[in-house]
């Protein structure tokens, strides 16, 4: 493919990511909170974020088209990175437009399917990443950072969306045994966070868009119905793993540099 056609696709499907976004907010349609029957709302389940955590979208779509910008530009075209990235970027736009699609018509698990394909597509972007460092800041910015914060939301995401879809399907115990597992879920969401601060060596934006989503569970349950000190606290706690889990990963990689060096 060449790279004027990478281009084109990356561009069209970030269009396309646009036009689900004016869905997903309702301007178009139904605002992602209101639709599926409201299962995606902030106070649906226990594992959903407060209302505010979803502001980091804002940030994350302008990134977006931060990249579709950056990867026009004559410098960055024919670059390494733009090739080897450029596709899965477009294949995360045409996923997040497509998201915002499939909850308007009430297809919860079929956006189960779509958000753990995201996540895939955005783990192997940032393993490609990894092996090709940027070239300057505004790349580190533009590219590193955005798609690291991409990742690290999406992967809170994930729990929160599998979580909503269950509870529709009538999987909602209640009392303390929906606590308990509200708590395994957050757990497991740390665990992945530390797993991606090993893959990716630490990286502040995965882990702080993950410590951001985990955070607003924690407020959530805390502050706003259904409340759950139990879920909460594991929030925060997990949080807490996970910016702890890159500062280690990045303290031991710059421990170890100096003797990589004279080796």
């Amino acid at each position: 493919m060449s790279d004027r056609i990478r281009q084109l696709v990356v561009t069209l499907a970030a269009a396309f990511m646009v036009v689900g976004t004016l869905f997903g907010v309702g301007l178009i349609g139904t605002r992602v909170e209101e639709s599926s029957g409201g299962s995606l709302s902030a106070t649906a389940t226990l594992i959903a974020p407060a209302g505010p955590a979803f502001s980091i979208w804002s940030v994350i779509y302008a990134g977006l088209i931060g990249y579709v910008i950056w990867q026009w530009l004559p410098a960055n075209g024919s670059s390494s990175r733009a090739r080897r990235i450029g596709l899965l970027a477009a294949v995360s736009m045409v996923l997040n437009g497509a998201w915002l699609l499939v909850t308007q018509a009430g297809w919860l698990w079929v956006s189960v399917l779509v958000i753990l394909a995201l996540v895939l597509v955005l783990g192997e972007l940032m393993r490609r990443l990894a092996g090709d460092p940027a070239a300057s800041v505004t790349e580190r910015v533009v590219v590193d950072g955005i798609f690291g914060l991409y990742l690290g939301w999406v992967a809170v995401a994930t729990a929160a969306n599998i979580t909503a879809t269950l509870v529709a399907s009538g999987v909602n115990p209640g009392g303390l045994v929906a606590e308990l597992l509200g708590v395994a879920v957050v757990a497991v969401a740390a665990g992945i966070g530390v797993v991606l601060a090993i893959v990716y060596g630490g990286r502040w934006a995965v882990a702080a868009a993950m410590a951001w989503g985990l955070s607003w569970i924690a407020v959530g349950r805390l502050a706003v119905a259904p409340e759950s000190a139990l879920v909460g606290g594991a929030a925060l706690a997990a949080a807490l793993i996970v910016l702890a889990a890159a500062a280690l990963v990045r303290i031991r990689a710059s421990r170890l540099a100096p003797a990589d060096v004279g080796r």
